[in-house]
């Protein structure tokens, strides 16, 4: 039995090195389940813990009360690909804050305070494949260019936040975009609605329920109808109804047709005075001339 244990004592040692290493490197409120995965999931933290080994790959911090990520926090982190910020007190993602990332390949904000998505919230995460933003019961507005460079995202979970409407565009530059989730938003159907609407028909087959589990609020009493109830049709106004840009074209066509009208004006009556002037003076130029020819006429 002897040289048995002999045998066994290095391999035994190894493991214990091993596990200390592991602890050791492990920041002191989190688990560390494996080498590349920190779990500080539900441990009341209100900030970003201290010490996150630098190759950590899964970073669970769900179910905290972390009301901010530094604009700086994962540059340091190159090698992260899951990041689990579920169930936080996050109002606001500075943009450029998750596109130092560039492996990153899932990322959770649902259920947390975000009130918008500003253009530049994700940069060019090439990698990321799901983006979960739902339950941010404030999130009531998505720039149209919040999801560019987002190429390789196949699931979007927008579901159950203050969205009354969403610009199309930023969903048609989702060239990857295989799964969509917008149940449970406070939609309206005016004709802001309409391009949105065009699309969900057109991409039913990405939506888990089709557009059988989506709502939106008629603009006239408030009534909530199903999708399925509208069609195509029911948005016919909104074709002959004008944009806000459209608006704002007419308005600036007409000041610049006003502005040039004005200094038209202005030249030919500029024109016409000195016209004017000049006639008056070469007028009086020839009575003085006939004058002075009578006078010599006179004298002789």
């Amino acid at each position: 039995m002897l040289p048995c244990v002999c045998w066994l004592q290095p391999i035994l040692i190894l493991l214990s090195s091993v596990s200390w290493t592991r602890g050791e490197n492990c920041p002191a409120t989190c688990m560390c389940p494996d080498p590349h995965t920190v779990d500080c999931s539900g441990r009341g933290l209100t900030r970003l813990p201290n010490e996150i080994p630098l190759d950590v790959r899964r970073l669970l911090l769900s179910d905290n009360w972390i009301a901010r990520i530094p604009s700086d926090f994962l540059v340091l982190y190159s090698d992260l690909v899951y990041l689990d910020l579920r169930n936080n007190s996050l109002s606001h993602i500075e943009p450029g804050t998750l596109s130092t990332s560039s492996r990153l390949v899932f990322l959770d904000l649902g259920s947390n305070n975000l009130t918008e998505i500003p253009k530049g919230t994700f940069g060019e995460s090439r990698s990321l494949i799901k983006l979960r933003l739902g339950n941010n019961p404030y999130l009531s507005m998505v720039s149209e260019e919040a999801f560019l460079g987002l190429t390789s995202l196949r699931e979007l979970e927008l579901e159950r936040n203050a969205l009354s409407t969403l610009d199309v565009g930023a969903l048609t530059q989702l060239p990857s975009l295989r799964v969509v989730r917008l149940e449970g938003n406070p939609w309206v159907c005016n004709c802001n609605f309409a391009s949105l609407f065009a699309w969900l028909m057109e991409n039913s087959h990405k939506l888990p329920n089709g557009v059988e589990g989506m709502e939106c609020s008629l603009p006239m009493d408030g009534r909530r109808v199903s999708l399925t109830q509208l069609s195509q049709d029911s948005f016919r106004e909104c074709q002959n109804t004008l944009t806000l840009t459209d608006l704002l074209i007419i308005i600036f066509s007409g000041i610049s047709v006003s502005v040039v009208a004005i200094m038209t004006s202005f030249f030919l009556a500029s024109t016409v005075h000195c016209f004017q002037r000049w006639s008056k003076g070469a007028k009086g130029d020839e009575e003085e001339s006939e004058q002075v020819l009578v006078r010599l006429h006179m004298d002789f």
